[in-house]
């Protein structure tokens, strides 16, 4: 069942974490489907045997069943240390969401779902996880633990960041990915969502930023970026010829243009930035990941699975 078909049947669920369980469980659906090697039905309770390791976890069964060798996944075993760190900032609550449209549907309820839907991944696997938020603050931290009542609070919180305040939160992305680098001692994968839409004055300013992606990884942290856009606005700038008033939602400021008129060199500067991002995280070796607001959530859990079998 494709992801877009699942969220539509489950639309009415308020609660983040049965919506996030569905999403979950129809990619699980999928994936035993298809011939992506490794990720069927029964990875949440297995890992693939290595050459080498004792065999005397193998499951003999799903061996007869699969023609490959897993072995059983114990509760005190914890592969993976993850972190998701959300940006919070204003521009996060765009676009403003009409009465028909479902939460995610907007960069902050996107992030949201997709955190839950990796949360609710992560503890079906047994691993730990912790959360970090920021704006113009570092809003909330929470370390990396396994407990279903960790769980429980960080699903609270990730809940509470869809009620958006009216006060204009900028973005000081700078300061607090160095604050949360120096938190994460253990190695970990970090898994960030953000529009990267930091006032950024110049050269010095955008070499700031990717010092600040950068340190994320020492530690050797594995990072991922999910990029999350508005494509049809924000990337292709697709509004009709009227003079609009366009609102910066973090400063206030506003300027009225015919969009016709700067869509061309928008289009241009805002290509040049995201592959400029593209390439500075390629350089540092962090997995960068563009999303958009109205595409499903497949990617975003394939990219985690890749990641995490290739973390080693």
């Amino acid at each position: 069942m494709k992801i877009e078909s699942q969220l539509e049947k489950v639309a009415s669920f308020q609660h983040l974490e049965l919506l996030a369980n569905q999403v979950v469980e129809g990619f699980i659906s999928g994936m035993h489907k298809s011939p992506f090697h490794g990720f069927s039905a029964e990875f949440a309770e297995h890992k693939v045997y290595n050459t080498g390791e004792s065999t005397k976890h193998i499951d003999w069964k799903l061996f007869a069943k699969t023609d490959r060798l897993y072995t059983k996944r114990y509760e005190e075993e914890t592969n993976l240390r993850c972190h998701i760190i959300i940006d919070n900032s204003s521009s996060m609550h765009y676009p403003k969401l009409g009465e028909s449209q479902n939460f995610f549907e907007n960069k902050i309820g996107f992030s949201v779902l997709a955190a839950a839907v990796l949360m609710n991944l992560l503890k079906k696997q047994r691993d730990a996880v912790g959360l970090s938020v920021f704006s113009d603050k570092y809003e909330y931290y929470a370390p990396e633990k396994g407990s279903d009542r960790h769980h429980r609070m960080i699903l609270s919180m990730l809940e509470s960041l869809l009620i958006k305040s009216t006060v204009q939160k900028s973005t000081d992305t700078v300061t607090f990915l160095h604050q949360i680098a120096e938190k994460i001692h253990r190695r970990s994968m970090i898994i960030l969502f953000t529009d990267m839409f930091q006032t950024l004055s110049g050269l010095n300013d955008q070499e700031a930023l990717f010092n600040a992606l950068q340190h994320l990884k020492h530690n050797k942290h594995k990072v991922v970026l999910f990029h999350v856009v508005d494509k049809k606005t924000e990337l292709n700038f697709d509004f009709d010829n009227a003079p609009r008033k366009f609102t910066d939602v973090e400063t206030g400021e506003e300027v009225v243009v015919f969009a016709d008129n700067v869509k061309e060199e928008y289009e241009k500067q805002t290509k040049i930035y995201f592959e400029k991002l593209a390439l500075t995280c390629s350089q540092n070796r962090i997995k960068y990941i563009p999303v958009s607001v109205d595409e499903s959530f497949e990617k975003i859990l394939l990219t985690y699975l890749v990641e995490k079998q290739n973390f080693g």
